[in-house]
């Protein structure tokens, strides 16, 4: 099932939790993402708050060659990066993987480069949900 929101797009999966995690990782890095930044939002939330709450993760992905073009473009664009990529197990069990929009994140800075960079980013990660 396709996801779609003004700010992200996203899939469900049939797959579990943990493997759709790992999944989504390799898929990551076949398109030249490193995850620099990970909070595990249930555990979190378990520790600062002692609430419960669902499988949740989001992860900050980042393309090296791209993010160094477009900073050196636009300085302040840090302010924006990186990319979260956000898997969480649904109401119904199956587990939800969205994705940050790039173009709708960047198309904000009002630079048409940002954006021809943002749409490389977007069918990177267009091409990360297809495998999955």
């Amino acid at each position: 099932m396709e996801l779609k929101t003004p700010y992200a797009f996203g899939k469900t999966v049939d797959m579990p939790y943990a493997e759709t995690e790992r999944k989504v990782r390799e898929e990551l890095s076949k398109e030249g993402f490193g995850v620099l930044t990970e909070i595990d939002v249930r555990k979190k939330f378990a520790e600062k708050l002692q609430k419960e709450f669902r499988d949740y993760i989001i992860l900050g992905a980042c393309n090296p060659p791209l993010a160094y073009e477009a900073l050196n473009r636009e300085i302040n664009l840090g302010t924006l990066l990186p990319c979260n990529v956000v898997i969480y197990v649904r109401d119904d069990y199956k587990t939800a993987v969205v994705i940050m929009d790039p173009v709708a994140a960047l198309s904000v800075i009002g630079n048409p480069e940002m954006v021809k960079i943002a749409e490389q980013v977007a069918e990177k990660m267009q091409r990360v949900l297809a495998a999955l």
